[in-house]
């Protein structure tokens, strides 16, 4: 039997929102061991003079802890 935590990221990137996900997911696996899912829970972008500028993702990354 496994135990996994959840924890919250915010991750962004000027390309896409699939871009924010890809880099906030391989920063979590720098820092958390057994990583084996993300879910999004909220997107949003940052806008200047009429155009996005940043893709913003709010991320639930699961990591099964070690025995």
């Amino acid at each position: 039997m496994s135990v996994a935590k959840v924890t919250e990221i915010i991750a962004s990137s000027e390309k896409s929102f699939e871009d924010a996900v890809n880099v906030g997911v391989k920063r979590a696996c720098k820092t958390l061991k057994n990583v084996t899912s993300a879910w999004v829970q909220d997107q949003s972008v940052s806008i200047s003079k009429g155009k996005v500028t940043e893709y913003r993702v709010n991320l639930k990354i699961t990591f099964v802890l070690n025995d």
